[in-house]
């Protein structure tokens, strides 16, 4: 369990708030890294206090060089994440990089004038000679008006600070963001205690722990879910075993939604259990959490190279792994795909670069639904992926791990479909499965798969491969693959889910490493 520090100019502007040992005056924290020399030893009490890994940082003085300054700065040079970080402190130092962070939030502002939560710029009153403004005070990106509870998470998303003072200015016929600063704890007001006492609790509830449950766990795991989602990666039972084999490794795993976005540097590790996209949220944290120097599975490199077919279909005929026959079509072609379309050789497979479930993907069986299909699909890509249709009882899915095998898989078509997932009904159906022991899969077919997972990286993937008498194809490598209890478990148990969290086990080790000297 990673232990959390709040440090406070003097322990005495803490007083308004529910007593806590992890708060402690600025020169203290100072001190205490700076004559922290102790290495660990094998033999070390398990019980003996842990050095903070997670520093929550109240003070003033936050400008370059500051007292607050430094607290962030030693704080991360030992290896700790604080909030804010100093990259958030640059930022807020220096308008022009702010206005760089926050190039979206004038259209957010618009939308907010247009929904009400902000008055009409014309109805804002203000004195001679002055522009009319309105100032907030964010908690943890928290305002106390809920109708502009989503510009706070935005500001917390992109300038991740506890304070943040927050003023909106009329400019001519709109409201624009004229200035953000860091606020400390000792400025703040008397009537703005409570609620930042509440976003605290909110934005870390490690801070109430008990000693016994801080002993518990050495590491935090955030696993991130879309509780809305209809066909999520892994089912509430897998995720109830993941969060089981992970305390029984030392590693707390929390569940958390895009909205906790603003939270990522309490955790040691990031774990995507959403259906991934480039153009979406999941890439997004992916990134921040590698910023702050989580663990992450999936990384942003895995979901860029896995999450786009046509990336998919370079990447393997130029590495010479053996693919579906194809070619890329693009939005120009259209016109000239009819004449074309009159000497393929039918069916064929049309596919969007950044379909999943079987999503975008379309069977083609003559010239006619080439152009239809063709047509359709260029409202929303530029690229399309035509490839030879080859079709399968099964598709073998393949489950690798820090390049290893996980799981083996038969994914059988839908009955009467062509396509492992029917979306044509009212409902999604999808065909059977068959999980089995890796020693019973043919050779080449696991060869296949990890020499694809070679191409992307470390972390987990879901290879796709059909057999095809002697022709083993790679059909596309998944980022973000199932990993459903009663699906892919059936062979490996509740092993499978020890051995996911094994990997992140060893990598925040890893990462925790103490530095020497």
């Amino acid at each position: 369990m990673s232990r959390l520090r709040i440090v406070v100019d003097r322990v005495s502007d803490w007083r308004a708030f529910y007593p806590s040992d992890d708060v402690i005056s600025a020169h203290d924290f100072l001190s205490e890294l700076s004559h922290d020399s102790s290495v660990p030893t094998a033999r070390a009490d398990q019980d003996a206090p842990q050095p903070a890994t997670h520093v929550i940082n109240l003070c003033g003085g936050l400008d370059y060089l500051g007292i607050g300054y430094y607290v962030s700065l030693l704080a991360q040079a030992r290896g700790q994440k604080a909030l804010p970080s100093v990259e958030t402190l640059n930022q807020l130092s220096r308008k022009s990089l702010i206005d760089m962070e926050l190039g979206s939030i004038r259209v957010l502002l618009e939308e907010l004038t247009r929904k009400s939560a902000l008055p009409a710029p014309q109805t804002v009153p203000h004195e001679t000679g002055k522009h009319a403004h309105l100032d907030l005070l964010l908690t943890f990106g928290e305002s106390d008006d809920p109708a502009l509870a989503r510009l706070g998470r935005k500001l917390f998303e992109r300038l991740p600070c506890p304070l943040l003072e927050v003023r909106l200015e009329v400019r001519g016929e709109r409201w624009t963001l004229r200035r953000v600063r860091p606020q400390s704890l000792s400025h703040l007001a008397e009537t703005d205690e409570d609620r930042f006492a509440q976003a605290l609790n909110r934005h870390s509830r490690k801070v109430w722990r008990t000693p016994k449950a801080r002993r518990h766990y050495r590491f935090d795991l955030a696993m991130l879910v879309d509780p809305n989602e209809a066909l999520p990666p892994s089912n509430r039972t897998a995720l109830k075993h993941f969060i089981r084999e992970g305390r029984r490794l030392g590693i707390d795993v929390s569940l958390i939604t895009k909205r906790d976005e603003g939270r990522l540097a309490e955790f040691d590790g990031l774990f995507i259990r959403e259906t991934t996209s480039l153009d979406h949220h999941t890439y997004r944290m992916a990134k921040r959490a590698e910023h702050e120097g989580l663990v992450v599975i999936d990384d942003s490199q895995s979901i860029l190279r896995c999450t786009n077919k046509v990336f998919l279909h370079e990447l393997l005929k130029a590495r010479g792994l053996s693919a579906p026959q194809g070619r890329l079509i693009h939005r120009g072609e259209l016109r000239q795909l009819a004449e074309r379309g009159q000497h393929m050789r039918y069916p064929l497979v049309m596919k969007v670069p950044d379909g999943a479930f079987s999503r975008g993907i379309v069977k083609i069986d003559g010239p006619e639904t080439l152009v239809r299909e063709a047509e359709r699909l260029f409202h929303d890509s530029a690229l399309l992926l035509l490839q030879e249709w080859l079709p399968t009882e099964f598709d073998w899915r393949i489950g690798v791990l820090d390049g290893k095998v996980l799981f083996a898989s038969r994914y059988y078509m839908a009955r009467g479909h062509w396509q492992i997932y029917d979306h044509s009904g009212a409902r999604t159906r999808s065909g059977g499965f068959a999980t089995v022991d890796p020693s019973d899969v043919p050779p080449a077919v696991i060869k296949a798969a990890l020499k694809a997972t070679r191409l992307i990286g470390d972390g987990l993937y879901g290879v796709d491969l059909k057999q095809l008498e002697d022709r083993v194809v790679v059909i596309e490598v998944n980022d973000n693959p199932n990993l459903d209890a009663g699906v892919e478990d059936v062979v490996l148990g509740r092993e499978l889910y020890h051995r996911v969290m094994q990997v992140f086990l060893e990598r925040m080790q890893a990462r925790r490493q103490p530095v020497l000297g």
